[in-house]
């Protein structure tokens, strides 16, 4: 026992990471299909990454914490600007979201031109190693977790709430981001999230989500692939499962 402990005990860490992902992103992710905005997660988890990027850029070799505050101010930012967008046009919001998307993609290809390893912080950031997640932003990510699982179980109705959303929208994709990658991030969002669409209960739906996500690392494990990849390979999959609807089954709300 304590031999596969020493052995295999460091997959400790990108399980709780996959597992913290799944409870806090799935919940989030329903309530963006409720809002029928798909391009919010992209905007926003974009924008955390221009932060990420930027902290890179001003302060050499910064630590997991203070990329962690410059992606959470960036999307607490992008956020409101999603808000203010969405509430102002809502005729224009899917359009007008998706340049913020755009923007901040382009914003980040200009900050790592400005870091000399710029180009692998983008690529991480976009589709991190899940086998290496660093403890920190695990942690940190884990706690968000813990919050938004209470809100969820608690007032499920309380996450609907605009003012309530996108603040803690905004700190959880900011804490995803650097553990999982952009891509990961929206795989966990909205996958899940589409059995919820399928009379799937949400605790359901998040289960489902890790099971994914646990195949996708042991295939990335086994074949040597990337990880990242591999996760959100698995997980689009499971989420494109959901489209094979039985012969009468319903459409839950979301």
């Amino acid at each position: 026992m304590d031999s596969l402990l020493l052995e295999y005990g460091w997959l400790g860490m990108p399980l709780l990471a996959m597992l913290a992902a799944a409870i806090a992103l799935v919940p989030l992710g329903q309530q963006v299909l409720a809002r029928g905005v798909v391009f919010i997660d992209l905007a926003v988890a974009q924008v955390a990454a221009c932060g990420a990027l930027a902290v890179a850029v001003w302060i050499d070799h910064p630590s997991a914490w203070q990329a962690s505050i410059g992606a959470g101010a960036a999307a607490l930012s992008g956020a409101g600007l999603v808000w203010w967008l969405a509430r102002s046009w809502p005729a224009q919001r899917e359009a007008l979201i998706g340049l913020v998307y755009v923007a901040g993609a382009s914003v980040a290809m200009v900050a790592a031109a400005w870091d000399p390893h710029g180009r692998e912080r983008l690529t991480a950031l976009l589709a991190a190693d899940v086998l290496w997640a660093a403890p920190a932003p695990t942690l940190w990510l884990g706690t968000l977790a813990v919050a938004v699982a209470a809100l969820a179980l608690a007032r499920r109705a309380a996450l609907a709430a605009d003012g309530l959303f996108y603040p803690l929208f905004a700190l959880t994709l900011s804490a995803a981001v650097p553990v999982l990658g952009l891509y990961l991030v929206f795989a966990f969002l909205i996958a899940p999230a589409l059995w919820t669409r399928r009379n799937v209960r949400l605790g359901t739906a998040c289960a489902l989500g890790f099971v994914a996500a646990v195949g996708g690392l042991a295939l990335s494990w086994l074949l040597d692939w990337p990880s990242g990849a591999c996760v959100a390979t698995a997980l689009s999959l499971a989420g494109l499962a959901s489209a094979v609807r039985p012969p009468g089954a319903g459409t839950a709300p979301c």
